[in-house]
Parts: C-alpha cells; sequence; structure tokens
C-alpha cells in the first residue's frame, strides 16, 4: 500500500516543463504569415470571381467592378498587413525571451525534463553519451546563430556623410529590421581568435518621406513630390534577402578543462566584425495615408519596383560584447538606377548564440 501511495503521488505530482524551443518558435511564426498571406489571396480571388460574375450577368456596371476589386484588394492588404503586425510584436517578444533565459536554443536542450514532488522541484537528464557528446562538442569549429538587428535607415548623396544633414527623408522615422540565421566557422583546428561568419537575412527597410513628399515615378526615375493632400505616413519599403559574410575576431576567454584540453569560446566578451553582403530585392512598397477634401481617411498601398535597383551589394560592420553590439551597413550600389543615391543603416544587433 505505501509504494502504491508513492506511485499515485510521483505520477500526479510530475511536470515535464514545456520548454519552448527558438528555432522551432522562429518556423512557427514564419508558418503562420504564409498562412496569413495565403488565406487572403484565396479570399480575394474569391470576391473576384463573384464580382465578374455580377459584371458577366450585368448585374454591375464596369466602373462598379473595378470600383469593388479596388476596394476588396485595398482591404486584404490591409489585413495582412495588420495581421502580419501582429507576428512581427510575437517575434519582438521571443527574441527579448531568448535573450532573458525563456527560451531554448536548439533542440538538444529538451532533454533536460522538470518535475515536482511535494513542492521540490527535480531535474531529470534525458541525454544518452553525455561524455561523447562533451568532447565532440569540444571539437566544434561551426557554430549557428540567430540575428535580430534594428535601428534607423537613411541615405547618402554622393557617398558624402554630411549629406545626411540635407536629407529628404526623416532620420528617426525611418527604420529597418534584420532576422536572420548565421553560421561561424573557426579559421584554425586549434582554439584562436579568428572566425569567418556567414549565413542569409531578410531585411525589411523604411524610408519616410519629408515635407509631406511621396514618390512619383516618372519613365525611368523616380522623384519625391508634394502631395496635394496633408500626409499623416509617407512610407517607402522595400525588402531584401542578402547573403552576409564577416571576418569576425571574438576575444572571448579560452577556457581549460581538468583533462587539461584547451578550447575557445565564443560570445563571452568583445567581438568584432567587418565585411560585406550582396542579395536581392523581393519588393517595393509604398504607403500613403492622407484625408481627402472631404474629410475621409484614405490608406494606399502602391506596388512597384520605383526604379530601385534589384541587386544590392556593400559593406557592414559590427561591434558587439557578448550578444549585444552596434550594427551599420552601407550600400555600395544606388538605391535608385541612375542615381548616386545610397542606403546607409545604423543601428544594434542581436547575436543569439
Amino acid at each position: 500500500m505505501k509504494r502504491i501511495l508513492l506511485l499515485v503521488l510521483f505520477v500526479t505530482t510530475i511536470a515535464h516543463s514545456q520548454e519552448k524551443v527558438f528555432e522551432k518558435e522562429v518556423k512557427k511564426i514564419s508558418n503562420t504569415i504564409d498562412k496569413i498571406t495565403q488565406q487572403h489571396k484565396d479570399s480575394l480571388k474569391l470576391k473576384i470571381k463573384d464580382i465578374n460574375a455580377q459584371l458577366e450577368s450585368n448585374k454591375i456596371t464596369l466602373d462598379e467592378a473595378v470600383k469593388l476589386k479596388k476596394e476588396a484588394a485595398q482591404y486584404h492588404a490591409e489585413q495582412i498587413e495588420r495581421e502580419v503586425s501582429v507576428q512581427e510584436q510575437n517575434l519582438q517578444q521571443l527574441v527579448q525571451d531568448k535573450i532573458d533565459g525563456k527560451v531554448l536554443s536548439s533542440e538538444e536542450d529538451t532533454n533536460v525534463g522538470t518535475f515536482r514532488i511535494a513542492g521540490a522541484e527535480f531535474k531529470l537528464d534525458l541525454s544518452k553519451d553525455e561524455v561523447e557528446k562533451e568532447k565532440r562538442r569540444r571539437k566544434k569549429r561551426t557554430t549557428s546563430q540567430i540575428v535580430f538587428a534594428l535601428g534607423v535607415n537613411n541615405v547618402l548623396t554622393n557617398n558624402e556623410f554630411s549629406s545626411l544633414n540635407d536629407s529628404e527623408y526623416k532620420f528617426w522615422q525611418s527604420h529597418f529590421y534584420e532576422l536572420g540565421f548565421t553560421f561561424k566557422t573557426r579559421f584554425t583546428k586549434e582554439p584562436s581568435k579568428t572566425y569567418f561568419k556567414y549565413g542569409v537575412s531578410f531585411l525589411w527597410n523604411n524610408l519616410r518621406a519629408e515635407n509631406n513628399r511621396y514618390h512619383v515615378v516618372n519613365g525611368d526615375e523616380t522623384n519625391l513630390s508634394i502631395h496635394p493632400d496633408q500626409l499623416s505616413e509617407s512610407r517607402l519599403r522595400h525588402v531584401q534577402m542578402t547573403f552576409p559574410m564577416h571576418l569576425e575576431f571574438d576575444f572571448s576567454k579560452n577556457k581549460k578543462y581538468s583533462d587539461g584540453e584547451v578550447v575557445d569560446r565564443t560570445h563571452k566578451a568583445f567581438r568584432l566584425g567587418v565585411g560585406g553582403f550582396f542579395g536581392f530585392k523581393l519588393g517595393t512598397r509604398q504607403y500613403l495615408e492622407y484625408r481627402n477634401a472631404q474629410g475621409v481617411m484614405i490608406e494606399e498601398v502602391q506596388k512597384d519596383n520605383f526604379n530601385m535597383n534589384t541587386i544590392n551589394y556593400g559593406l557592414s560592420a559590427f561591434v558587439a560584447y557578448k550578444g549585444y553590439g552596434l550594427y551599420a551597413k552601407y550600400d555600395l550600389n544606388p538605391l535608385f538606377k541612375d542615381t548616386d543615391t545610397r542606403n546607409i543603416s545604423l543601428g544594434v544587433r542581436f547575436d543569439i548564440n
């Protein structure tokens, strides 16, 4: 009877911790964004099909059909942006949770289960061959990181830093966001401070125009023109996929184990990275918000390439302490075709090892 009571007590009080794994949660958010986009695209297709059916049966005129299609497209674009922004907030919270140690960084960490008995907490190591795993871990020359960066975005003219003083874009209101995955490989088999850091990133670059202006495409040129109405929002956003490469110097102190083996540790002290990137633009949109003459709030989403260069490449560098750092990027190719305007970004960077 005593054994049965102990077994019942054990079964009823054990509670394995449901730790989140960072990579899995990022993938969930990515899948959710894809699902949101696809659902609204499918819904828009159905609406357009219904509008076309009404037009063919002469229930509505051609002008009414065009108006209904435009309203439907604008509605679903707004819904996508609103719902995706919620997922972006979830991603930012996930990054903060990872920084606070509330989220695991790999599947391997889930081998440790937590349970309670009579109010006391215990940890059970479910992993196998820990000694062999530790030896392999010591010899690893390549590690991986999730990279998240954000900051301000603007442009330089004629490669002159002083041109920021006369920039046609708002400095503190023009933001960039970057989310990526990198590998970090030590150059030598023996412990050292020099690494090659490489990977893939997605960037969201935003430029907000000054003085009630917005971008207008005039043939092969894109100009900033004054809008006839008072704009409360004028934002040009271009999304990029880039492949960053850096030479990184990690000054973390080496660790010596009881068996005499010396291994290098990363992301424990100051780090310096210099290098560059290359990639291509995935899409460009302009967002305008204003009240028309009748006082109605209008929200426009304009999709076009705005004569931007598809291929982009440039220089980048960062200086960091542990996983936190300052970050700078500069495009070597012009932002718009046949211009001398180049994108520059300054911000903070988080390398989650």
